[in-house]
């Protein structure tokens, strides 16, 4: 699906983020982070609470913008893309499951609805195809369609929330501690669905986690962030299984 788009790499150069340029009160610093994700890859992005872990997502997105440092896409200043383009190549899946009343096939056909005046109106049997596709991928049958988000179980609501992003045909995917909330079971379904869409359809994943079992289980690479500095990088289980860092020593022993 997104090979098409010649998709390469993302790219975070020397980000700064100041307290000062922060609204609502939120206290993560980011200083000096850099690092790139290419195809196929789930970049797991790890450390304690209040480390600043979202706010690297956030900045891939445009939904912050970087007192210092810059970041690409495809080697191009994401500044420099229109942002709605660049929201529907880079997705971000939340931690909580913002969806609105109503069906499924309704909030998952939100983004391409909104996009009509450039790929013109589908049928509903279009969209229905397209929503059946986007269900798959997230590890749910056409069976929810038509059912209503008030029906759905936390596990399901999350997949529904990936769903709906894919429908943007994204080439990066931004998630933001996707199963903190859920139950072991559905938490491993959420992991199995991820490898799918990097094996089978070339997705990249920047994936945030406070979980050392479970960055280790779904990540090809990753960095550790402490204070909002970069400690550490490098494969995965390896950066947690043999860690030579001290902080990443701690990290993996709960002592951060």
């Amino acid at each position: 699906m997104v090979e098409k788009l010649g998709f390469k790499s993302v790219s975070f150069a020397w980000l700064d983020v100041d307290e000062k340029e922060l609204k609502g009160g939120k206290r993560a610093i980011l200083r000096n982070i850099s690092f790139s994700i290419g195809p196929r890859e789930v970049f797991i992005i790890a450390g304690p609470s209040g480390s600043g872990k979202s706010t690297v997502l956030r900045l891939a997105n445009r939904l912050l913008i970087p007192t210092g440092g810059t970041v690409f896409l495809d080697s191009l200043d994401t500044l420099e893309l229109d942002v709605t383009q660049l929201r529907r190549r880079v997705g971000l899946v939340q931690q909580t499951p913002a969806l609105f009343e109503g069906t499924v096939l309704d909030n998952i056909m939100f983004g391409p609805r909104l996009n009509r005046d450039e790929t013109g109106a589908m049928s509903y049997e279009e969209e229905k195809r397209q929503v059946v596709e986007c269900l798959g991928m997230a590890g749910l049958s056409g069976d929810f369609i038509e059912r209503k988000t008030a029906e759905l179980s936390e596990g399901e609501k999350q997949r529904v929330a990936i769903a709906r992003v894919l429908a943007n045909q994204p080439e990066v995917l931004l998630m933001d501690e996707p199963t903190a909330s859920l139950d072991p079971s559905a938490t491993l379904a959420i992991e199995k669905h991820v490898r799918h869409l990097t094996f089978e359809h070339g997705l990249s994943v920047l994936f945030v986690t406070h979980d050392v079992d479970q960055a280790k289980r779904i990540g090809d690479r990753g960095l550790l962030l402490v204070d909002g500095q970069k400690v550490d990088e490098g494969p995965l289980p390896k950066l947690f299984d043999s860690p030579s860092n001290d902080q990443t020593k701690a990290f993996v022993n709960g002592n951060l």
